[in-house]
């Protein structure tokens, strides 16, 4: 029988290349120097980064090419799938088409495996022996630690003490990968100590563990340090997500009108979105992209552009970003992957410009949308999805009350079965109210 597609076998779908917004923006703020206040200049970054990741920061370069050992491993998990919720469809009642893309299914459940392959094998070609890093809810620090180990590189990860104290089972995952894990603030460093010496009772920030990282990779040999979003390379590893999916809605004969993606400091947005988003700067198509963060973080709706540190005590170069200030104590939501004070660069300038717009979400509409989306699709989302998850419900309804058939798309950047705690706590208070 003869067909009229071409189907390509799944290795040969994983894309080749990334692709790097700043080639289609108008030039950034630069970022500054930490104590001259003057522009950056990339060699002031390479106490801290590899020259290769360096590189892709100030690169302009439209398509970067994906070297082939990141590809190889990329291999074991990608394509992830792009899913027709037709469960979540039919329990809205919505005549709106909703698709998320699956990147649960990676080997640690979340996107951030993306990124993560990629900075260690920079590091590793540089001969970089160690990498230090910070976490939240544990994701990133979990994808290091794997993709670390898969380099031969030593990774040491800094973890929020909230999270830390809240998600013991990621904690024991990073292990597993051979990671080693402090809860941040702590004693082994200089930052750390300040910061108890400050507040004993701290819950953490990201900013803070941010702070710990740094200083161990400036302070140890053969050490650099690795981040896993707001960064303009971070964002680019991540576009990975988005090209392909809409490869994969070429398939499907369908196209997005809504793009939704949940929003720390802009990895996993901004991985879904921009390269769709490279259209809408070209003048041939329009998006409604929505980053959906939370309302115990709200940097991006309650938040100033100005520049700011990325972290709190003032260690990292200054990054023209909205931001509720380094020194901001989040709420202490179970969303830890969300906790960060401020929005990249990149993220933050299209907000500005008004090319993409964000909402806030409360916790209690979060876990309620999860709860929703794991009867209707079988899948339990990580609490930083919910939140993508609640707008695209919203979406829908809206789309219901106007009778339109608009495409929405959301990224499902994380599964929540190490997040269980979490939905135990909504169910039991749930179940409290009712009676």
């Amino acid at each position: 029988m003869k067909t009229t597609k071409k189907f390509l076998l799944p290795d040969e779908r994983v894309p080749k290349v990334w692709y790097n917004v700043l080639a289609d923006m108008p030039d950034l703020q630069p970022m500054l120097h930490p104590v001259t206040r003057e522009p950056l200049q990339p060699s002031q970054l390479e106490p801290l980064f590899a020259k290769g990741l360096i590189e892709q920061e100030f690169s302009k370069e439209r398509w970067i090419p994906i070297p082939e050992e990141v590809r190889t491993l990329y291999k074991i998990y990608r394509p992830t799938p792009l899913v027709r919720a037709s469960g979540l469809e039919k329990a809205l009642d919505t005549p709106a088409r909703i698709y998320f893309k699956n990147e649960s299914v990676s080997p640690v459940g979340s996107h951030k495996l993306n990124t993560a392959i990629a900075q260690a094998y920079y590091n590793k070609i540089e001969g970089v022996k160690h990498l230090t890093t910070e976490t939240g809810a544990g994701q990133w620090g979990t994808s290091l630690s794997i993709a670390g180990k898969h380099f031969g590189l030593d990774v040491e990860v800094f973890m929020v003490r909230l999270s830390y104290e809240q998600k013991p089972y990621r904690k024991i995952a990073m292990q597993t990968y051979g990671g080693t894990v402090h809860p941040s603030p702590g004693t082994s460093t200089e930052a750390g100590r300040k910061f108890l010496s400050e507040n004993p009772d701290t819950p953490g920030t990201l900013g803070m563990a941010i702070s710990e990282a740094c200083e161990r990779a400036m302070k140890q040999p053969d050490t650099k340090y690795a981040l896993g979003s707001v960064l303009n390379m971070v964002m680019l590893h991540q576009t990975i997500i988005g090209l392909e999916t809409e490869e994969q809605f070429d398939m499907a004969g369908d196209y997005p009108d809504v793009i939704i993606g949940c929003f720390g400091g802009g990895s996993n947005f901004g991985g879904i979105s921009l390269p769709f988003l490279r259209h809408q700067l070209a003048g041939k198509a329009t998006f409604d992209c929505i980053a959906a963060e939370s309302a115990g973080c709200p940097k991006l709706t309650k938040g100033t552009f100005r520049y700011d540190y990325g972290d709190s005590a003032g260690m990292t170069p200054l990054i023209p970003m909205f931001t509720l200030g380094a020194d901001y104590q989040p709420a202490a939501i179970h969303a830890g992957g969300l906790r960060y004070h401020g929005a990249g660069a990149i993220m933050s300038q299209l907000l500005k410009d008004r090319i993409i717009r964000a909402v806030a979400v409360e916790q209690d509409t979060c876990f309620e949308a999860g709860s929703l989306f794991a009867k209707a699709e079988g899948i339990i989302p990580a609490p930083e999805s919910n939140h993508a998850i609640a707008v695209a419900i919203q979406q829908a309804l809206q789309a219901k009350e106007e009778g339109t058939d608009k495409v929405i798309l959301f990224n499902l950047s994380g599964h929540g079965l190490l997040d269980l705690p979490a939905y135990e706590s909504y169910n039991y208070l749930r179940a409290a109210s009712t009676k």
